[in-house]
């Protein structure tokens, strides 16, 4: 997170905004405004005059005209009827006092006044509600050190049943310098967006009709979800997992029984109702796993017992939370629920777990620190209605999953309020392009399931004892990986990845038939290729399997086909190999073998 001081700067800004649009449309209601990780925003109900892009040079130039004349913010504790008496005209404040009052809160007004060198009087430029956290003197904002970025709807409180507002986003950062350094990084952010990406490269597509958050995939996309699919499968199973296939569809009572609904009954699709019971579309597989332990009973000599599953999963998001990829309403999880007979023996399954998101970044080029990091998801113990109501599990739990992390020498860092009901967990974040942070890849520690769902096993004195569950994703969801490695590789995939592996060009109609025979050598070997013979000069086509980041291309001539022999040419050199098609083959087969990432 940003520093404190360049956190007030920010919030002081978003002041600033409202006071400029304020200004320039005084029929514009302010809602709320915070600073973000890399600026602020303000939301406004525009009301019969929309607000637009064309609208921010304007209001930016207002911000600047204003910014030397703002002095330090002077703040103020009202009562009740004076924020009313204040504010009596914007619901959207009248509605935010109630909750402060709800809460027993001081109900405080931050004023911006003029700046005493000018000689004005003191008179308020602009009061706002708010809890602080500005700066102390209008100077500490570097005029050339902020700009308005952009322009969206965003519902009131985050809530699509309420009033689609106008959001202003701004950037800002302690000197111009850093600014510039930003705004270079958002450029080339937008190069990479994964949205932007999967449309030129036909990766993916979303359809109104088919419905929001509920992605199409190409023919492309899909190869690279199986050969995702297809690695993390095979390497669980290397590592004593147990792949399984469960339903998509459940009865609501199993997740009455879990305790997830309804815990995340807002993220759950509606029930179904079939045959007068009700059905629920599956949020996560963790009670399908307990059921299918509970078929037999286990020995101690049995466990763990690591059950994993690729699974689809269906969610209801909000539509103001959709993103492309890393959000979305229905994704499929490498997931897994491991059954571990001691805690010794959970604190080592945690330990494999970790390796093994190891590795999987590993294959990807992933560094932690630079690409991924650990954050330490906490509970609460004072909220009973959101976790589970254990003090002594939960002081276990956390102690057990941050002496893992400190044992492994790398850096973390906690976040209250984090963990799910049932226990803390370790999360795995990645930033996308734009440096917003999702979580890749968990792994829980649960002491609540085992109760529910009354888990046992037979232990060595023949006894029944309840066993420990770490759940955990290896991968993440298939969706939001695939949107991280597009950004991440800018839509130049390694060739074990790549949709298209090779392609094929003939120079000249007389070398097709060898170009032919090249092209069936690599589908023979298993290798995605593709022949390109359209009418078109070689240059045009070289052109075109550059533009679609194609691994690489293979150019037929006259010596080509005098020699039985393929030119290999890549997309990230000038270097050209002529060889013969068993050492190509080999040659490509190593490199799609070895995961090579560079």
């Amino acid at each position: 997170m940003p520093n404190e001081n360049l956190q007030h700067i920010r919030h002081s800004l978003a002041h600033l905004l409202a006071a400029a649009v304020h200004e320039l449309y005084p029929e514009a209601l302010p809602t709320i405004g915070p600073a973000t990780e890399s600026g602020f925003y303000y939301d406004f109900d525009c009301g019969e005059t929309p607000l637009s892009a064309e609208s921010l040079p304007a209001i930016e130039a207002k911000m600047r005209e204003l910014l030397p004349i703002w002095d330090a913010f002077e703040r103020e504790e009202v009562s009740e009827k004076q924020a009313r008496t204040h504010f009596k005209n914007n619901s959207y404040k009248l509605e935010l006092i109630d909750e402060i009052v709800s809460r027993n809160e001081p109900l405080t007004l931050y004023h911006a006044v003029p700046f005493k060198t000018y000689n004005l009087q003191p008179t308020t430029l602009f009061t706002d509600l708010c809890r602080g956290g500005h700066v102390e003197d209008a100077s500490e904002i570097a005029p050339e050190s902020f700009a308005l970025s952009h322009i969206a709807g965003a519902y009131w409180r985050g809530d699509e049943k309420n009033k689609m507002l106008t959001r202003i986003y701004g950037i800002a950062f302690h000197t111009k310098d850093d600014l510039n350094a930003h705004l270079a990084m958002l450029e080339e952010a937008k190069k990479r967006d994964h949205k932007k990406l999967g449309r030129e490269l036909d990766l993916f597509t979303f359809s109104e009709t088919v419905g929001k958050g509920l992605p199409l995939w190409t023919h492309k996309g899909t190869t690279i979800r199986r050969e995702l699919e297809r690695f993390i499968v095979d390497e669980e199973i290397r590592r004593g997992y147990l792949h399984v296939s469960t339903p998509d569809i459940a009865r609501l009572a199993l997740y009455e029984k879990s305790g997830h609904y309804p815990h995340y009954k807002d993220s759950m699709y509606a029930p179904i109702t079939i045959d007068d019971e009700k059905f629920m579309l599956r949020p996560m597989t963790c009670p399908h796993h307990y059921e299918l332990y509970l078929r037999k009973q286990h020995s101690y000599r049995d466990l763990p017992v690591r059950i994993a599953e690729v699974a689809k999963l269906y969610r209801y998001e909000q539509s103001g939370e959709l993103a492309g990829l890393q959000r979305v309403r229905v994704f499929s999880l490498a997931d897994a629920h491991i059954i571990c007979a001691t805690e010794e023996q959970a604190g080592e399954e945690i330990t494999g777990a970790l390796d093994l998101i190891e590795y999987v970044a590993g294959v990807f080029g992933l560094k932690q620190g630079e690409h991924f990091s650990y954050r330490l998801s906490l509970g609460d113990r004072d909220d009973e209605k959101k976790y589970y109501k254990n003090d002594q599990a939960w002081d276990k739990g956390e102690t057990l999953l941050r002496n893992l992390l400190e044992s492994r020498n790398c850096r973390f860092y906690e976040a209250e309020k984090e963990a799910a009901f049932y226990g803390p967990k370790i999360d795995i974040q990645m930033k996308n392009v734009n440096g917003k942070e999702d979580t890749a890849f968990t792994v829980q520690y649960d002491f609540c399931m085992p109760d529910r769902f009354n888990l046992t096993y037979t232990d060595a004195d023949g006894t029944l004892k309840r066993p420990f569950v770490v759940h955990r994703s290896s991968i993440g969801a298939i969706e939001r990986i695939v949107a991280f490695l597009i950004e991440h590789y800018a839509g130049a995939f390694p060739l074990w990845l790549s949709p298209v592996q090779v392609r094929v060009l003939p120079i000249a109609e007389t070398h097709r038939a060898w170009a032919r025979e090249v092209y069936e050598a690599m589908r023979e070997a298993d290798i995605r290729a593709e022949l390109d013979e359209a009418d078109e000069t070689l240059g045009r086509r070289i052109r075109a399997a550059k533009l679609e980041k194609l691994p690489y291309f293979l150019v037929i001539g006259e010596k080509e086909v005098a020699s039985k022999t393929a030119t290999l040419e890549s997309r990230d050199s000038n270097t050209h190999d002529t060889l013969p098609i068993p050492a190509l083959l080999e040659q490509l087969q190593s490199e799609i073998r070895e995961k090579k990432h560079a």
